[in-house]
């Protein structure tokens, strides 16, 4: 923000001046130097200033006992707007951004400032040189947390080192096969215990180094030292081999019927074993980091790149705090946010049924009356997946009884009774006490209202603690009750095993440890087993949450984007966003 509004902005809104839009208030130089603090002189200089650009009108007194009158000419909000636009006028996207995080007590400003900002997102060409520049502008409601393959929990993040890093192999959900990636080719012996992939020669990572197979053998050894949450899931290997450049052999105790799905799966993206990650993410995929802060994520296409380079030649992607639960928009420059969020027009809509739902936890960390089994069955029908789509609607799209919303489908559905769950809540002992649920403020707060309405009607307490969207096991150790969404991987089986073992996530923070223990007993022998088999462990699984009213099941959800009608390659990645790799514009 600039000096002259920040200045303006102080006088208009100190109390003890009391100063009224286009109206004439009395004023002393001493009450105008307080509220700027700054000394008597700089007012006279600061005041000039303003006047000159138009904020005030300034009436100096003539003479002993007559007071100097100020006029503000200006709003706070027009100020704000104002200052918004000349920001973004400048291409100062950061100082823009800040200046809507000091908006959050003005939904209105808020909302027409942010449809500001959406204008200047989407697809810009830019003349540089002899030839353009593409680039793609994306608003995102939170700051990522941290970008590192042995630690990443949430959708988007998972996405992004998509993006950014590539594995040995892929998984294809149309089919559910594995394709080549930086492993052209690989086999195994009859009992599945050794392992021998083969890879691309002349891949480079974004530093510029070729990859080997000394990085792969580093990628897996970096688990285990920095004790990553996956690392259960790579229990079996006993050892790797490096034979050559471009052939590794990995060595199994035991046969493994799942290790494509693992060396496809996130955790195994493969790093340069001399840059250490936390410091800087380099990887070999089609764009590389250019830019990571708490504001700005920008990343550029990697002329290098061994696949086919990106239409796109740089993706912006700013961080708006309590930007709401919007649906993702890739648009033009000139879209009207609110209009094309009300009828989509010049746009092209794809929905994307999430595979995960939204779901209820129960923290059996916090001694309460929620270790009750009749308690957790009350609060299964307050939390009632059919009153939850019928009465909330929007991307809430089917009752969920199980993650998997084929499974769900199955069900017999019938809307639970209140008054039955109050007489579950009487059996249970419960006495009025207050019940904790923590929610994430951007897109939960309908729903926890929700529920504690419902919540009151049959006498139960409900105080709602909002909090930050990474697990954390301070914010969420005094909540009762969480609630929580996951969207499962295109490799759903490795989805929801990663969910039952992953020592960083929600479930396992809300988990006391013998409850724990029964689900890692439960798997054991998952990675043994064949498909059929490993779906039977995870359907048993479900059976025990469903049963023990663990986990309280919601929702399925639809993820929708909004995309101008000049884009092209619209293709859906991983988790419903869409895959920038292959998005271009029509150059009329």
């Amino acid at each position: 923000m600039d000096t002259a509004t920040t200045h303006y902005l102080r006088l208009a809104t100190a109390k003890e001046l009391s100063l009224q839009l286009h109206e004439a208030v009395p004023v002393t130089i001493e009450s105008l130097s307080a509220a700027l603090c700054c000394t008597p002189r700089n007012v006279k200089f600061i005041l000039r200033k303003l006047e000159e650009q138009s904020f005030i009108h300034w009436q100096p007194g003539r003479g002993r006992g007559h007071h100097s009158e100020m006029t503000l000419l200006r709003s706070v909000n027009e100020a704000l707007e104002e200052s918004f636009l000349e920001l973004m006028g400048r291409g100062k996207m950061k100082e823009a951004i800040e200046l809507i995080g000091s908006t959050e007590k003005n939904d209105a400003l808020r909302e027409r400032l942010l449809n500001s900002l959406n204008k200047q997102m989407g697809f810009h060409s830019h003349a540089e040189s002899s030839s353009g520049q593409d680039v793609l502008r994306m608003v995102r409601s939170r700051r990522l947390s941290e970008l590192d393959p042995a630690f990443v929990y949430t959708a988007f993040e998972t996405y992004l080192l998509g993006q950014v890093c590539s594995t040995l192999i892929t998984y294809d959900a149309k089919t559910g096969t594995f394709l080549p990636d930086l492993a052209h080719m690989w086999e195994y012996n009859e009992d599945q215990r050794v392992w021998i992939f083969y890879l691309r020669k002349g891949v480079r990572f974004h530093h510029g180094r070729v990859m080997t197979s000394l990085d792969v053998q580093a990628t897996l050894q970096r688990l285990c030292t920095v004790d990553s949450p996956f690392i259960w899931l790579y229990r079996d290997i006993e050892r790797t081999e490096v034979v050559g450049d471009y052939c590794i052999r990995f060595y199994l105790s035991r046969p493994n019927r799942f290790f494509l799905n693992l060396l496809s799966c996130v955790s195994m993206t493969i790093l340069p074993y001399d840059v250490d990650v936390s410091q800087q993410l380099i990887g070999t995929g089609p764009f590389r980091i250019n830019e990571i802060n708490e504001t700005v994520l920008t990343i550029s296409a990697f002329d290098a790149y061994y696949g086919i380079r990106p239409h796109l030649d740089r993706v912006d992607i700013w961080f708006v705090p309590n930007l709401g639960p919007y649906e993702r928009h890739y648009e033009l420059p000139g879209t009207d946010r609110l209009k094309l969020a009300a009828d989509e027009t010049g746009s092209n809509s794809v929905d994307y049924p999430a595979t995960g739902c939204r779901y209820m936890l129960i923290n059996f960390r916090k001694i309460g009356i929620h270790h009750q089994l009749e308690f957790r069955q009350a609060m299964r029908m307050v939390f009632d997946p059919v009153a939850l789509v019928r009465e909330l609607g929007s991307n809430r799209i089917t009752p969920a009884n199980s993650f998997l919303p084929w499974k769900s489908a199955e069900h017999a559905w019938r809307e639970s009774s209140l008054e039955d769950a109050r007489d579950l809540l009487h059996s249970s002992g419960y006495r009025g006490e207050k019940i904790i649920l923590a929610y994430t403020v951007a897109k939960d707060q309908k729903e926890a209202e929700w529920l504690k309405q419902r919540g009151a009607s049959i006498g139960l307490c409900i105080e709602l603690q909002p909090f930050v969207e990474f697990p954390n096991v301070r914010e969420t150790s005094e909540a009762d009750l969480i609630i929580a969404e996951e969207v499962l991987e295109d490799d759903w089986q490795f989805g929801m095993i990663n969910f039952f073992i992953n020592k960083r996530n929600y479930f396992h923070i809300c988990l006391s440890p013998d409850l724990q223990s029964v689900f890692y007993r439960k798997m054991e022998n998952f990675l043994q087993q064949n498909e059929e088999q490993r779906s039977s462990l995870l359907n048993e699984a479900e059976d025990l949450l469903r049963d023990n009213c663990w986990i309280l099941y919601g929702c399925h959800m639809n993820k929708k984007a909004l995309l101008n009608q000049s884009l092209f390659g619209l293709h859906t990645a991983e988790f419903g966003f869409m895959d920038i790799s292959k998005l271009w514009i029509k150059n009329q």
